[in-house]
């Protein structure tokens, strides 16, 4: 007794096609999650650290004179940074 793929009704190919258009559509929505949720901040279209409203802040703080291009620059920049504290090798 095997599995004999002819004799299958109507019924039987109707389940097998959703199940594999289940499977494809959980595999598509894994990689649109995994895309989404796994890039790397510098990526990310609205940060999640609160670096936005840092932006809007030193751009006031710009704007009303409290500080010159060069230091909105240098603070903007190690806002953006990619530096951790992890990634720096200790030298001595």
């Amino acid at each position: 007794m095997g599995y004999d793929h002819a004799n299958w009704g109507a019924t039987e190919w109707l389940a097998m096609s959703l199940m594999m258009l289940l499977f494809r559509g959980l595999l598509i929505g894994l990689v649109v999650w995994a895309v989404r949720n796994l890039r790397t901040e510098g990526e990310s279209v609205q940060p999640r650290d609160g670096s936005g409203r840092a932006d809007e802040i030193l751009a006031e703080r710009y704007a009303s004179g409290d500080m010159d291009e060069a230091e909105f620059r240098r603070r903007r920049g190690l806002l953006h940074s990619t530096w951790s504290p992890h990634t720096e090798r200790q030298t001595s």
